[in-house]
């Protein structure tokens, strides 16, 4: 059976990496595997989770010149077929797109379209969500 290399890209604590590691664990991802962590900040909770799981992590800093060249040598370097955004928080140029030619998913913090835009990730989107309860009846 073909299973893809997957990359995970993430910008804060890694809980949604984590999710994916231990549906990996689980045996649940029986189509792919995860071969790469990329993080776009130095010392977020992602580049720990992946340290713990055996997984390699690139610190791609997303405020550097040549970020996405930077990500696209990445996936190259590791054979990704497969992207995923989990809890990334940057926007991802057509261009790099085009050029990595293979699928993306991205997992929005957000609860599109009423709480998107900036500031609404992690918990500020649920404390959002919940101060709205009583007009939802």
């Amino acid at each position: 059976m073909l299973t893809a290399r997957i990359a995970v890209v993430a910008s804060g604590g890694g809980t949604n990496l984590q999710a994916l590691i231990d549906a990996q664990g689980r045996g649940e991802l029986k189509s792919g595997s995860i071969a790469l962590v990329i993080a776009d900040k130095a010392g977020i909770g992602a580049i720990q989770r992946s340290e713990k799981a055996g997984i390699p992590c690139a610190v791609i800093v997303r405020r550097e010149p040549a970020f996405e060249e930077k990500v696209l040598a990445a996936l190259m370097e590791y054979q990704i077929d497969l992207v995923v955004l989990a809890g990334f928080l940057g926007i991802l140029s057509g261009d790099l797109l085009r050029r990595f030619g293979k699928p993306v998913i991205n997992i929005h913090p957000a609860l599109i379209p009423s709480f998107c835009g900036k500031g609404f990730y992690g918990p500020k989107t649920r404390l959002r969500l919940f101060s709205l309860r009583p007009m939802m009846k």
